[in-house]
């Protein structure tokens, strides 16, 4: 759980954060990857984002440097995954309110991202009644543009573009939403759905892989004599 002293800068407990993501929604976007995870659905390819205590704390406002500094390079939107975001809820709304925040000062008339169209996409594990039940949950939520609602279920693929699993929702909560996601409600996708990118001595897929991606992708890579180890998908 997080721990937010009274008076002080709130802070966001993640992952990791990329840009550009090309494979959790709409255009190039910064990726930001919550740390800790108490749902733990089986088959998850995140495992290494479980652990509350892993990752590092980083305050809203190094946060927001990173969101700025893409909506600088030609961002079309921020998603945040993780990990769960809304097992830190109030570190959450007040990432997403700023964020906003920023977004209107850089798409205003001679702001650096003037005139386009950008939203933020929020991934959570939780259903919508659970999210709707919880107080902080829902204040969390409330500036995100788009949600994707719903445990993964291993035995449940789907083709639906930007959701692991056939019960995740793709629901859009604002105009700005609506707009640049109702032709996706119903997308499938048949191609590849991740993105490799390499790091200093390791290998990093974003995306959400269609079923048995995964395996395809390993054993591709041992025949161009590469073994993966430490694979965060395996326990």
């Amino acid at each position: 759980m997080e721990n937010v002293p009274e008076c002080a800068e709130p802070t966001l407990r993640i992952s990791q954060t990329h840009f550009p993501v090309e494979t959790l929604g709409p255009g190039r976007r910064l990726g930001i990857w919550a740390q800790g995870c108490g749902l733990a659905c089986a088959g998850c390819m995140s495992r290494h984002t479980w652990d509350p205590l892993g990752g590092a704390s980083h305050t809203v406002s190094s946060l927001l440097g990173r969101w700025h500094e893409a909506l600088a390079r030609g961002a079309d939107g921020l998603t945040v995954s993780g990990g769960e975001p809304l097992d830190q809820p109030a570190a959450l709304e007040a990432l997403l309110a700023e964020a906003v925040r920023a977004r209107a000062e850089a798409t205003a008339p001679g702001g650096p991202a003037a005139g386009r169209e950008i939203d933020i996409l929020l991934y959570t594990g939780y259903e919508q009644e659970e999210v709707e039940r919880d107080a902080a949950r829902s204040a969390a939520i409330r500036h995100a543009d788009v949600l994707v609602t719903g445990r993964f279920r291993a035995g449940e693929p789907t083709a639906l573009v930007w959701r692991g699993s056939a019960n995740q929702r793709l629901r859009p909560r604002t105009a700005r939403g609506w707009a640049r996601y109702q032709e996706h409600l119903a997308r499938t996708e048949s191609g590849p759905r991740l993105q490799m990118v390499e790091g200093e001595g390791d290998v990093r897929l974003y995306g959400v892989p269609r079923r048995g991606e995964l395996a395809a992708l390993e054993r591709r890579l041992r025949r161009a004599g590469i073994t993966l180890t430490g694979a965060s998908w395996r326990p």
